[in-house]
């Protein structure tokens, strides 16, 4: 079974041995007899898509294009730092200090962050403000690329360009969604130290 699975059944095996003997038909607790399932933090690699696959998705990003620049600046933050679709969702313009060469990023639960600006991604989403971005008032880093010209809202967005990216190298995985970089990173640096 899966862990979690797992850790259902031995619940709901220990409240029914619970209600059996509540209601006198055995009279031993049985209940403390049915161990607890095991669940240690990080006792699994979590399951990502390899480094190769990783650089197929960024090479197959058409840049001559606005969508194309767009897509491999968003792909490269996913594989560079790790972030999450909501993080590259929720970026704006003004979370970026070209001068010291950090991002602001917005976390969870309203954590914020300063992370490096590493050079192959600054210089991605500069090819994207410069010759890719749409015209518009909207302090979004990325926007949509028809109209309504407006930032994405929400992380399924970004989720669907890495879906989208993924078909387009041809990759057959089951998984296709943005964490899928958060994970490769994570195993990289796992299996690095």
């Amino acid at each position: 079974l899966h862990l979690k699975r797992a850790k259902l059944m031995t619940t709901a095996l220990r409240s029914f041995l619970r209600f059996v003997r509540y209601r006198g038909d055995i009279e031993v607790d049985l209940a403390a007899a049915v161990p607890a399932v095991a669940n240690w933090s990080m006792a699994s690699i979590p399951r990502s898509i390899s480094p190769e696959h990783a650089k197929q998705v960024l090479a197959h990003c058409n840049r001559q294009t606005a969508v194309g620049k767009r897509d491999y600046a968003i792909l490269l933050l996913l594989a560079r730092l790790g972030l999450r679709a909501g993080e590259i969702a929720a970026l704006t313009l003004d979370d970026i200090d070209w001068d010291t060469g950090h991002m602001q990023v917005h976390g969870k639960g309203g954590r914020e962050c300063q992370l490096p600006l590493p050079v192959d991604v600054g210089e991605a989403i500069a090819d994207y403000l410069q010759q890719g971005r749409p015209r518009s008032s909207s302090r979004s880093l990325f926007l949509y690329a028809k109209a309504p010209i407006r930032g994405f809202k929400y992380n399924g967005e970004v989720s669907l360009i890495v879906s989208h990216a993924f078909d387009r190298a041809g990759i057959d995985s089951p998984r296709k969604g943005a964490h899928q970089f958060r994970h490769a990173l994570a195993t990289q640096m796992l299996r690095q130290g």
